[in-house]
């Protein structure tokens, strides 16, 4: 819809990259205000929640990059152009969390603890940065002709199928990121286990990632056989993980 947010001369501001920076920092701010809530360092938090983004940025542009390997041997130099779309948001999850268990033991901080304040975060966080996925017009849907809310990308920057409208993809997860936001600030309320906050973070993201990936239309995202894309299979493998944990946790707690 809108790639290009600001463009004075040699300069350009990507939209896709201004409101990941916003997420990261809204979902930084959250993750602070919790932290101190709970009398946890919020220096710890913020570097944890740092690294974990420059380790989940490089997760996330490798496996876009491995998924789309042919067209970046021959154009080489897109490798870096991370501001015009291209991270895959599992291979983001899959490097940060290795990074936040060693910080977090390094720094002391308890393990579960932590990935519960900023499980709600990175439910807010991933919400804004869809929206710059729907500015870019990269992650975009299947044709959805005579549908009452499709969008057309008519911007020739864009990542997005041109003139043909498409279901919004990006807007259907960043709506159900928002309101996966929304339940887990309630549930903490109520939380009776540590890490349950972030299980419950995985069990549903991995439903709307499952549900989403129906209607998505880039075919470059890669396949595990037809009809079965690589984010699905990796949702299914979390959904198991993140209920078996929780079984294993609430038994430890009843105990």
């Amino acid at each position: 819809m809108f790639p290009v947010l600001i463009k004075i001369g040699p300069l350009t501001i990507h939209t896709y990259g201004f409101l990941i920076a916003i997420g990261f920092l809204v979902a930084l701010a959250l993750a602070a205000r919790e932290a101190k809530r709970k009398d946890i360092p919020n220096e710890s938090i913020i570097d944890v929640g740092f690294y974990a983004l420059l380790s989940g940025i490089v997760g996330a542009r490798l496996f876009f990059i491995l998924t789309n390997l042919e067209n970046f041997l021959e154009h080489p130099l897109d490798i870096v152009k991370i501001w015009e779309g291209g991270l895959v948001f599992y291979g983001g999850v899959i490097f940060a969390l290795p990074t936040v268990i060693w910080l977090a033991r390094k720094r002391g901080l308890p393990l579960w603890q932590t990935a519960d304040i900023w499980a709600p975060s990175i439910a807010i966080g991933h919400a804004i940065g869809r929206l710059g996925c729907f500015c870019a017009g990269c992650c975009y849907g299947k044709p959805a002709e005579g549908l009452p809310w499709s969008v057309t990308f008519t911007d020739p920057d864009s990542l997005a199928l041109l003139w043909t409208p498409l279901h919004p993809t990006q807007l259907y997860e960043s709506a159900a990121e928002f309101l996966n936001f929304l339940i887990l600030i309630t549930l903490r309320r109520h939380q009776s286990f540590e890490g349950q906050l972030f299980l419950v973070y995985i069990l549903n993201y991995s439903i709307i990632r499952s549900v989403v990936e129906m209607f998505r239309g880039d075919e470059v995202r890669g396949f595990l056989f037809p009809g079965f894309s690589y984010s699905q299979a990796i949702s299914v493998a979390m959904f198991i993980a993140a209920l078996s944990f929780l079984v294993i946790l609430k038994k430890r707690k009843d105990r």
